[in-house]
């Protein structure tokens, strides 16, 4: 009888913690947004601070972002201040905030912004003290971009960089394990390799069956931005255009033989007609 009541307090104690998890999962998931961007790209992190103020706002907005380091912006009044990771690319429009919106926009992400992000408002508490009010938290995920590329033997490939933050491109050819050094951000231009002057983009000109392969563009953290996977081979459209033309030109001169052939019986007829009208 003893073992049937202790079965019993722990199956009714293991339900509470089921309903417990789930319970405070479900908050959780409620007041968390989701935000998904790519490498380059500008991310905007949904806030507004009258869910939890009301209607009215504070004499002075003072808004901080923070994540589980430490803050990654601050905003009172004409007051700034960024974090060094997030220097020159983070900003919570001045004009916007008054009206309510507190977003966070992170301008050129990458990779290690990956991570949750928590606003909150700074107000006014009793005896002069300031009190922090949590406003709203953000799940950022940042992925690479991802493409295969086909092109022809003596073609050019453009490799998007994407982001200043890139640093050096690698290599790994088709039938190869092993990833060598492609380009390192300050190199000089090569007769194959040219880094334009103000896009973030590389172009490998006249490639060749050995530039088939992987390519990787990665960060200074060594995390990948981007990776294309390179086909080259010969083209086959060319020669198929080539032949339609040749068949055009076939048909064409078939037609007009066939015209020529006509008009030619065309005459016949018209002579034979005119004979046999003066007989």
């Amino acid at each position: 009888m003893k073992s049937v009541r202790q079965t019993h307090r722990f199956f009714v104690l293991l339900c509470c913690l089921l309903v417990g998890g789930l319970v405070d999962s479900f908050s959780v998931s409620s007041t968390t947004r989701s935000v998904i961007s790519r490498v380059g790209n500008q991310a905007v992190l949904p806030c507004s601070w009258k869910s939890r103020l009301g209607e009215e706002a504070p004499p002075t907005c003072h808004i901080q972002w923070t994540t589980p380091p430490g803050i990654v912006f601050e905003q009172q009044g004409h007051n700034k201040w960024q974090a060094e990771a997030f220097q020159d690319r983070v900003e919570v429009p001045e004009e916007k905030l008054g009206s309510g919106d507190c977003s966070l926009i992170i301008n050129d992400v990458q990779i290690g912004d990956t991570g949750r992000y928590e606003s909150f408002m700074v107000v006014d508490g009793v005896k002069s003290t300031k009190t922090r009010v949590f406003i709203q938290s953000v799940k950022l995920s940042v992925f690479d971009h991802k493409s295969h590329e086909s092109r022809g033997p003596g073609e050019d490939l453009v490799l998007d960089l994407y982001t200043q933050h890139s640093l050096r491109v690698v290599f790994q050819g088709r039938n190869s394990s092993q990833w060598s050094d492609l380009w390192m951000r300050g190199d000089e231009d090569s007769e194959r390799l040219e880094k334009h002057p103000v896009k973030e983009q590389l172009t490998m000109k006249k490639l060749k069956s050995s530039d088939e392969g992987t390519y990787k563009v990665l960060d200074g953290h060594g995390l990948a931005v981007s990776t294309v996977q390179l086909s080259v081979e010969e083209r086959a459209t060319a020669p198929r255009v080539q032949q339609t033309w040749e068949n055009q030109a076939a048909a064409d001169d078939a037609a007009r033989s066939s015209c020529s052939a006509l008009l030619l019986l065309l005459s016949l007829l018209v002579t034979s007609f005119q004979t046999l009208r003066l007989l």
